[in-house]
């Protein structure tokens, strides 16, 4: 397919938090909040959805294929996710807040170790208003494949569902991530409410089994669940429900029409390891670069597993300029 074939074929829709990073020493981590007055501070479009997005628009290479809606503020930070998003090919569409602070995740790093402070602030604000303006709906008519993290579901859960009833009812992929245990606990009617839309449905083990154990499914074992959630009701019947579920450095789980797979990761030496922060939405950026292409599962595992190991051996979830993937 040409690149103008690409042109918006993804959507990315969640809470943008600008990763505002810097080393720091023990005893600044008391008083965080002064972090962005350092001087080797480093500004990333973040937020769990903008990472994968950025991820997947980073191999797939083709500026423009990717577009991404949530909430920032009109601020400083909210110009340095404009500008940092529109650096990485994404075509966002942020409906800016007027009273509330862009959202911000601070990670201080301490010889090494990551310490992050999120604040939603801006992100928490989104409403479905913002998603049914022509310009902005017309993304959602554009693309093809849809991913948004679970943890969209605390902030617009009526956005989602205007989201995936497009998709069902129009044939398109539509993807989730379980995204976190309170996700799944807390949020769990939400949640429940969007999975008959779901295709994709990705997550680790921990978060796999407190699916699992919420629903009473009285198993530990991660390639049951992934199977059980691959077997629940679906919205429309052109696409099956796959679960892909990571397990650290162990295998990759795979749960597909009936049917369990599993992938090994590409192993690390321990002294490469920088940092596994932005690893599992790497790794969905890596997957949904090769299925935007229609290549095969194996394929898209593949892609995932690259990404992920990119970006663990690099301070936060960001990569070199030019992916090393064939």
């Amino acid at each position: 397919m040409a690149s103008s074939g690409y042109e918006g074929i993804l959507l990315g829709m969640g809470n943008p938090l600008l990763d505002i990073s810097a080393v720091v020493d023990e005893g600044f981590l008391a008083k965080y909040d002064e972090l962005a007055s350092k001087s080797n501070v480093e500004y990333i479009a973040g937020g769990a959805t903008q990472n994968s997005i950025r991820v997947a628009q980073w191999m797939l290479q083709i500026p423009g294929a990717s577009s991404y809606i949530g909430c920032i503020g009109k601020d400083k930070f909210g110009e340095e996710m404009k500008k940092n998003a529109q650096a990485a090919g994404i075509n966002a569409h942020y409906h800016e807040d007027e009273n509330a602070p862009t959202g911000t995740c601070a990670v201080c790093v301490v010889g090494g170790e990551r310490s992050l402070i999120a604040n939603l602030s801006a992100a928490n604000c989104y409403k479905s208003e913002h998603l049914k303006k022509p310009e902005n709906w017309a993304l959602v008519e554009k693309a093809k494949y849809i991913y948004i993290a679970g943890f969209f579901l605390t902030v617009s859960p009526d956005s989602i569902q205007l989201v995936a009833e497009h998709a069902a009812a129009t044939n398109k992929v539509f993807m989730m991530n379980l995204s976190a245990p309170f996700i799944c606990e807390v949020f769990r009617d939400a949640q429940e409410k969007a999975l008959p839309y779901v295709d994709y449905i990705f997550g680790n083990e921990t978060e796999a089994r407190t699916f699992a154990k919420v629903r009473g499914w009285e198993t530990e074992n991660v390639e049951e669940i992934a199977l059980k959630i691959s077997q629940l009701p679906k919205a429309s019947g052109t696409h099956k429900k796959i679960t892909v579920i990571t397990q650290g450095c162990d295998p990759v789980v795979v749960a597909d029409d009936g049917k369990v797979k599993t992938f090994p990761v590409i192993l690390l030496p321990k002294e490469k390891l920088v940092d596994t922060n932005g690893a599992g939405d790497a790794f969905v950026g890596g997957f949904l670069s090769q299925l935007v292409q229609e290549k095969n599962i194996d394929e898209c595992v593949r892609a995932a597993c690259y990404a992920a190991n990119v970006v663990i051996q690099r301070s936060g979830c960001t990569y070199p300029e030019k992916p090393d993937f064939n």
